[in-house]
């Protein structure tokens, strides 16, 4: 695993890369790709930036766990570096340009890939490929 499974860790190396980008440092690819999703949330600089980066984020409380959201970016921008699911990278392209905007098919795409981990966390069962990319299909229609 990249970030292994310790949560406050992770938050950390968040907020280190947004810290470098702030005070522009040298930063690793890993963390120019981190900033650069920052960048495109700026209701979450004051979560990035905050002192509780521990902070549980509840659904329950209409709650976005921002680091959850942009680690769903980074997901995307993975699969789609490597066409990972086969086709996904063609998926994005055609998303691009009907809607405009390469942040907002991304957010399409988080949609589908979220559903699909649930489903899979859910059912404790590895996830469903094919389903995702049916869903991310359906998006370009």
């Amino acid at each position: 695993m990249i970030f292994g499974q310790d949560r406050k860790q992770l938050r950390i190396m968040y907020a280190e890369a947004w810290r470098k980008r702030c005070e522009r440092l040298p930063m690793s690819p890993l963390e120019a790709q981190i900033a650069a999703i920052i960048e495109l949330h700026p209701e979450y600089h004051v979560d990035i930036t905050s002192d509780d980066l521990d902070r549980d984020y509840t659904p329950d409380g209409g709650q976005t766990n921002p680091f959850l959201h942009m680690g769903l970016h980074l997901g995307i921008r993975e699969q789609v570096s490597t066409n990972r699911p086969p086709g996904i990278a063609n998926i994005l392209e055609v998303l691009r340009a009907k809607l405009g905007d390469a942040h907002a098919a991304e957010h399409q795409m988080i949609d589908c890939l979220a559903e699909t981990l649930w489903e899979a966390q859910n059912q404790n069962r590895a996830p469903d490929e094919a389903k995702y990319l049916e869903r991310l299909r359906h998006l370009t229609e």
